[in-house]
């Protein structure tokens, strides 16, 4: 992978036959405007949307789009196309191309360089809303994301086809923010700063079971961000790693980590905790996995009861308690359904929190996928509880902002 610098950044931008092609053109000319070096290829039937010249006079390099010319043998190589990128962004991304790079198909040049490529992907899809609808769709573009890529959900609105529904390729806009959020996570947001930094993790963990199915909670990630928009505002620069989560952040001094399992925020929350003066562990990581993953969709057979064996996941908490040094400070999160005291205060103790923060489903408006909480600020040593009112989350994230800096 290349080791530029942020200014000039390497996109390959791979194209495919779809009417959202157009939108490409647009992509080409945002991320130009970044400074960042484009190059483009298109599969053959992508040039029956748009012409080559179009973005190659925009990104002013050469469009690849065979593996060698038949007229003189020149041959273009996919390999060296992989490795140069720095991002590899696939927009549109058809069902076609989807379902032939999940199963290792190699017959055009953009999938050859697909396979060769080190750098983070990003698929963009765009089809008509049955085929984005469609189970075989749908487990491809699971199992893409199993294996590391990322994808931009379609949109919803008015299709080629003249049928309403998803299946629109994203805004341009969009995708170059997604873009942006992979650089960041790149570097690490090692981008200068003085600003104190701070781990805030947000959101469930999905432990997968097969390229569909997984096991996961409720969590909409919600607190988590109020908390890392409400630590920006105090004056800190955070590492926010999130799982699976409709919410989005446009802070610069918030770096956004995007993870999908327990195992992977572990890896990325103790990569930030080196670099910061405390924690916030506001995710709802799933406590079991299953011990196997099956590669392909478990189908249900004669009525059979499935046996599922779970695995405890890793406990992150205790893992950066490992790691963590004079100085630092971390904080928890409880959600009870019984001895809710008892058991935070446990909680608290066992995994060497200097704060937990107490929830409990048994009062109305708190918990998951509500925009209010009621909690209780639990202390290590002799400071007393305190109990906060149910109110926003955004207003909640303020108080424990507030017994964060007391901490430090």
């Amino acid at each position: 992978m290349s080791s530029s610098s942020d200014d000039s950044k390497k996109i390959l931008l791979g194209i495919t036959g779809g009417i959202a092609a157009y939108k490409s053109v647009y992509l080409v000319r945002e991320f130009v405007k970044k400074g960042w070096e484009v190059k483009v290829i298109m599969t053959e039937s992508a040039k029956d949307f748009v012409g080559p010249l179009s973005f190659s006079t925009l990104s002013k390099n050469p469009v690849y789009s065979q593996m060698f010319d038949p007229g003189s043998g020149e041959w273009t190589n996919h390999v060296d196309l992989g490795k140069w990128a720095d991002v590899f962004v696939i927009a549109p991304a058809t069902a076609n191309s989807l379902a032939k790079a999940a199963n290792g198909i190699c017959d055009n040049l953009l999938l050859a360089a697909y396979l060769s490529c080190p750098a983070p992907i990003l698929w963009a899809p765009a089809m008509d809303l049955d085929m984005y609808g469609h189970q075989s769709t749908k487990d491809n573009l699971a199992l893409l994301k199993k294996r590391g890529d990322q994808v931009i959900d379609a949109g919803s609105g008015e299709l080629a086809s003249g049928l309403q529904g998803q299946g629109r390729m994203a805004e341009p806009e969009e995708i170059l923010k997604r873009v942006e959020q992979i650089m960041r996570r790149q570097s690490g947001g090692k981008k200068k700063s003085k600003k104190p930094r701070v781990l805030v993790t947000a959101g469930p963990t999905y432990e997968a079971i097969d390229p569909v199915r997984f096991i996961g909670n409720r969590s909409s990630g919600k607190m988590g961000f109020a908390i890392a928009r409400s630590l920006s505002e105090a004056g800190f620069a955070v590492d926010l790693v999130s799982g699976p989560t409709s919410l989005n952040i446009n802070d610069p001094n918030i770096n956004v980590v995007q993870v999908e399992s327990a195992d992977e925020m572990e890896k990325a929350a103790k990569r930030s905790f080196k670099n910061s003066i405390g924690a916030v562990l506001a995710a709802a990581v799933a406590d079991y996995k299953p011990r196997s993953y099956f590669t392909q969709k478990k189908k249900k057979i004669n009525r059979k009861p499935l046996d599922l064996e779970l695995v405890e996941t890793k406990d992150i908490a205790l893992s950066l308690k490992k790691l963590k040094s004079k100085g630092q400070f971390t904080v928890g999160f409880a959600l009870e359904t019984e001895n809710e005291l008892r058991n935070a205060k446990s909680k608290l103790e066992r995994k060497g929190f200097d704060m937990i923060v107490l929830n409990s489903l048994n009062d109305q408006g708190a918990g998951f996928q509500v925009d209010t909480n009621k909690v209780t600020l639990i202390f290590s040593g002799r400071k007393k509880p305190r109990d906060i009112e149910l109110k926003s989350k955004e207003a909640v994230s303020k108080d424990i902002v507030d017994e964060i800096k007391n901490l430090i």
